[in-house]
């Protein structure tokens, strides 16, 4: 069964139990209230008789209630203290016989009236009687009746109207709860083809903007998976292509220089020269296979991390000599800035891959005289490490990519300064790995500022 089906007779089943309820309430409020109604205007004309005799109790006073209740819907019997008769306004049927015969068993009521009848159900007429004391000190009851046709027509009439109204908002129930679940199974719908394609392998879906509750959630969420499976489809793509291209050069380079080097006219000098052309180009392979076997155990979680305390400054200052030579040799000074004595726990191995990485990264895009700076700073216990040179920069549009693997900011470099496009890839993840974070800024023509973060001890 659809969903919209679903939606639809789940909202109806509801509704109409909550409707037929208040219908059912309402309408016995109604009639409740309407009989209660007549009632109590009932007992009111009566005790109003009653005032009167008890001011005038003489035959024009019953002859003029006999006459005013005659022209009316409602019947007036006076009576004495013993139940006679002495006026009616009609003559008198089984119905208020019954009512008056119950009631002269018991020969008394209050002054301000009784209900002697109320059920207008199943009797012919609804009844109150009021008692009054003539001026010369008689007693008497004022009967009032009511026929309960004229209520049962009412309440049929009434009936009526509730009926036609629970028609009218049954019918205008379905057609809401038509179009309110075709709205909310609309976007429903869309997510669920759409994830259809993505499990078909189709990750170019697109999804309408939604609104901001739970299904607008759900089809965030989804779109956001679909961009992000396009994304990595096409860094598949790029990255094998981009492997292909790496590995594929330098075999091309050792397959031709390899023949060349077998031809039996090549001097000793020549073929030495080629023979160092291989090895070069060996060794370039070798690295490259290296950094995706470091990027392959990442991805498989079996990149093994073995931490332990090492005071900052002493790592930074070997690392700092390793690297000196090769600056001077460029003529880019190398400057080391730290005066902290804060212990972090790390893989020293790892953790000097990432720093050199930087540094090597600074020293190709660094020009003559200018400066690189290691500069390590403690606050709230969190050490930061900055790698700054006045290097060439990285654009803007760039910086976002940069950590991506086989990324590469200026895409004509070639492989000898430019490296394979995964040691800042490494980088961020060793960071992670330890728990860390690391960002850049830059600046075209200004430099570059790598900042990694620790946790201090």
């Amino acid at each position: 069964m659809k969903i919209s089906i679903k939606l639809g007779l789940w909202f109806f089943i509801c509704i109409f139990i909550i409707e037929a309820s208040s219908m059912f309430f309402l309408h016995r409020n109604v009639v409740h209230s309407l009989v209660n109604e007549e009632l109590e205007s009932l007992k009111s004309r009566g005790n109003s008789h009653s005032d009167v005799l008890e001011i005038s109790y003489d035959e024009t006073t019953l002859h003029h209630i006999q006459v005013m209740e005659t022209e009316t819907e409602t019947e007036v019997i006076v009576t004495d203290a013993i139940g006679k008769i002495k006026i009616s306004s009609k003559p008198i049927d089984a119905g208020m016989n019954k009512i008056l015969t119950r009631h002269n068993a018991d020969l008394e009521a209050p002054n301000e009236g009784l209900i002697l009848q109320s059920d207008w159900q199943d009797t012919q007429y609804i009844s109150t009687v009021s008692s009054f004391k003539a001026p010369n000190g008689d007693i008497g009851y004022v009967y009032m009746f009511k026929s309960t046709d004229q209520i049962k027509r009412f309440i049929s009439r009434l009936n009526e109207h509730f009926i036609l109204a629970s028609v009218l908002i049954l019918l205008f129930m379905l057609i809401t709860i038509f179009f309110l679940s075709k709205a909310l199974t609309k976007p429903l719908i869309s997510m669920k083809e759409a994830t259809r394609r993505i499990s078909k392998g189709d990750f170019s879906v697109s999804l309408p903007k939604a609104s901001n509750d739970e299904i607008g959630e759900l089809s965030s969420s989804i779109q956001t998976l679909a961009n992000d499976l396009n994304y990595l489809k096409k860094e598949r793509t790029e990255f094998l292509a981009s492997i292909s291209h790496e590995i594929r050069t330098p075999l091309t380079y050792i397959k031709g220089y390899t023949d060349i080097a077998r031809r039996d006219s090549l001097s000793e000098k020549e073929r030495l020269n080629y023979l160092n052309i291989i090895y070069e180009e060996s060794n370039h392979v070798g690295d490259l296979l290296k950094e995706l076997f470091d990027l392959a155990k990442m991805d498989q979680n079996t990149f093994s991390i073995s931490k332990e305390k090492v005071k900052i400054c002493s790592f930074i200052h070997s690392i700092y000599h390793k690297m000196k030579p090769a600056f001077d040799s460029k003529g880019v000074n190398l400057v080391l800035d730290c005066k902290i004595t804060a212990i972090v726990n790390i893989d020293p191995n790892r953790f000097e891959q990432v720093l050199l990485n930087l540094l090597d990264n600074a020293l190709k895009y660094s020009d003559i005289n200018s400066l690189t700076k290691i500069e390590i700073t403690n606050e709230k216990n969190f050490i930061s490490i900055f790698v700054k040179d006045q290097g060439t920069g990285i654009p803007d549009e760039d910086l976002p990519y940069i950590f991506d693997r086989l990324y590469r900011v200026d895409k004509s470099r070639s492989r000898l300064t430019g490296g394979f496009g995964l040691g800042l890839s490494i980088v961020k993840e060793i960071v992670d790995a330890h728990g860390g974070t690391i960002s850049v800024e830059s600046r075209i023509d200004k430099g570059t500022c790598f900042k990694i973060t620790l946790k201090g001890q």
